[in-house]
């Protein structure tokens, strides 16, 4: 069975609380970051997108926490496409600790497909649909450090 893109990357001591563990706004930079990731596995990464005259905006994010995480842990998002629609799609990323699997985060983010000039929605082409229907399974980014 295959598994979800997924990005890994580690807890900087700046995304920490005064509880010592990361802050919650930080969770929206994360799915952030892993988005951006998948995109680029897809081959349909910010540079490509714009040099076709496209970007895109998210509309909605949800989060829902489990369990903390601290400074200097690695932990994995795992990303799946969750809807395709004709100018949106939605995101799915649970956000685990990397050594034991431990759900830290689930989210959900819908995008909007955007014209640069003007910025207007605008379907998303067929290669861009194809591309998130794949989803860039078993594709792994990591950023940990640990190689």
């Amino acid at each position: 069975m295959s598994e979800p893109f997924r990005y890994r990357f580690r807890v900087r001591y700046n995304e920490c609380d005064a509880q010592r563990v990361v802050f919650n706004a930080r969770y929206a930079d994360y799915v952030d970051l892993a988005m951006t990731e998948f995109m680029r596995a897809l081959g349909c990464g910010y540079t490509e997108l714009l040099a076709r005259g496209l970007d895109n905006q998210v509309v909605r994010l949800t989060l829902d926490w489990r369990a903390p995480a601290r400074f200097d842990e690695v932990l994995e998002a795992r990303v799946t496409v969750a809807r395709l629609g004709r100018t949106s799609f939605e995101l799915g990323h649970e956000i685990v600790h990397a050594d034991d699997r431990r759900t830290l985060c689930t989210a959900t983010a819908v995008y909007v497909l955007m014209t640069t000039d003007p910025f207007a929605k605008t379907p998303l082409p067929e290669d861009l649909r194809t591309a998130l229907a794949g989803g860039a399974r078993d594709r792994v980014i990591d950023q940990s450090g640990r190689g």
